[in-house]
């Protein structure tokens, strides 16, 4: 089974996506969708879908893992954020119609680390050594999608509780 794992951002977009067979999980591919500051939203957010797209067309996901939006500070930066999150969504349901889920970042680190207070070099650690990367996976964005995806890949016959209703 494919997956694609979704860190969403206005800025940059981390996308992760991996193999899952059995327990086993194999990295495809990694990296970001960017878009540039001092560009409109609408435009910046048609970007986003252009990139999100195209990962569809690429490596057709069976499934696709989003992580919910968490801010406490930035509000203004939080809702463009979650713009950019909406069109990740959207595209993703017409895409995989109901294999689309949702973690939060705490269910994100305790299914690689065993702790929900890990930090991100724990994260980054235990994605490289769950893929068995030879280097930490850059840039942070892609690893945290890369979390996102195997977070997903972990939770098996369980995921049906983190579909998208």
């Amino acid at each position: 089974m494919t997956i694609l794992g979704i860190d969403p951002g206005i800025a940059t977009l981390g996308y992760g996506v991996i193999e899952a067979d059995k327990g086993k999980f194999l990295p495809v591919d990694y990296g970001v969708v960017t878009t540039p500051k001092g560009v409109a939203l609408p435009r910046r957010l048609e970007m986003l879908e252009e990139g999100v797209v195209a990962l569809f067309d690429r490596f057709s996901p069976d499934e696709v893992a989003v992580e919910e939006l968490f801010f406490t500070k930035n509000v203004t930066n939080g809702i463009m954020v979650a713009e950019a999150r909406g069109v990740v969504l959207l595209t993703a349901r017409k895409r995989v119609g109901d294999s689309v889920f949702e973690y939060t970042p705490n269910q994100i680190k305790t299914a690689l680390t065993g702790y929900g207070g890990a930090d991100k070099r724990q994260m980054q650690l235990m994605v490289q050594a769950l893929l068995r990367l030879k280097a930490l996976p850059r840039p942070d964005d892609a690893a945290d999608a890369l979390a996102v995806a195997l977070c997903h890949g972990h939770t098996g016959r369980m995921s049906a509780q983190f579909r998208i209703k």
